[in-house]
């Protein structure tokens, strides 16, 4: 199957929008830092033919299909095996100095949720993985043989944001001292069993654990907390960024790193603002834009995207 079969690329149209001023200019360089299956990526290749890609991604599948992908495109396309918290050392590898358009499309990607052995959905009976890279690391089934009821409770409270994450974890417990955990079927019926009926008939009791483990298992938020600065800082002026998050441990996250770089650096009380404190970026979009209800209809996947842009306007002081 075709890569375009399996992916539908979320808010394309409007990301081309928003992105475009940056990318028009002559030598432009964009960074795909969650390069996926390169639904993105191929529309601003196309889209903008000076412009040269840089393509992130730490799932070998992923870089394998979009590289067959992008293949026409020649060596306009760069493609890189890391986490996108790696995105300086990438673009630097590619020879780069400064770049012109980032795009971060953050979450699972729709190659994982579709391919059922890895084991990021919880309606696929499956061996309990959610690596977004094979290549290492720890597996979600490692997480719950080996955290505590303490540490499995915190994950899912902070990552899942999950109101029975005490019991859960004592289920978990209790259960893994019977036979280890190994596949996705039996933690939802570990979960099933430990949810109250009320409380199942007000959503799939699995949901918000599994988001909480595939975030354990894959860093996600500290990755993110490292990446964000590091873009930014690797944009030339006038360059712009633009995030979309799925969840809202991410999207609150995006909002204040984005705030914080569009706000004056003066000190309080100060009559006029001075060059050296006016903001270093500028928000290209009020609050966080959702997905329309076409789109949401057509794809989706594009429910709960949250998407945030800004442009560079000055150099760093």
């Amino acid at each position: 199957m075709e890569a375009r079969d399996l992916h539908t690329p979320v808010l394309l149209d409007r990301c081309v929008e928003l992105l475009a001023p940056a990318l028009e200019r002559d030598g432009a360089v964009f960074v795909d830092a969650t390069l996926g299956m390169g639904g993105h990526s191929e529309a601003f290749l196309q889209r903008f033919p000076g412009v040269r890609l840089i393509g992130l991604d730490r799932d070998t599948d992923a870089l394998r299909i979009a590289g067959d992908r992008l293949a026409p495109f020649g060596d306009r396309v760069t493609l890189v095996h890391t986490v996108y918290d790696g995105i300086a050392e990438a673009i630097a590898s590619a020879g780069v100095d400064r770049v012109d358009g980032i795009l971060f499309d953050l979450g699972v990607s729709s190659l994982q949720l579709d391919l059922a052995d890895r084991g990021f959905a919880y309606a696929q009976d499956a061996p309990l993985d959610m690596r977004m890279d094979q290549s290492g690391g720890v597996t979600a089934a490692e997480i719950l043989a080996t955290y505590g009821e303490g540490a499995l409770r915190r994950i899912f409270e902070r990552y899942g944001e999950e109101k029975l994450a005490a019991r859960y974890a004592r289920a978990i417990i209790a259960a893994r001292q019977q036979e280890p955990i190994l596949r996705s079927g039996r933690l939802v019926s570990i979960l099933h069993d430990a949810t109250p009926a009320a409380v199942q008939r007000a959503g799939h009791p699995a949901k918000r654990v599994f988001q909480a483990l595939r975030i354990e298992v894959n860093q996600e938020l500290s990755v993110l907390e490292r990446a964000l600065p590091a873009a930014l800082d690797a944009l030339a002026v006038g360059g712009r960024i633009v995030v979309m998050a799925y969840q809202s441990l991410e999207d609150r996250l995006v909002k204040h790193v984005l705030a914080d770089a569009a706000a004056s650096t003066a000190p309080r009380g100060l009559p006029v603002e001075l060059p050296e404190h006016t903001p270093r970026f500028r928000l290209l979009v009020k609050g966080a834009e959702i997905a329309s209800d076409e789109e949401r209809a057509r794809n989706p996947r594009a429910t709960p995207v949250r998407l945030r842009a800004a442009e560079r306007l000055k150099e760093a002081a």
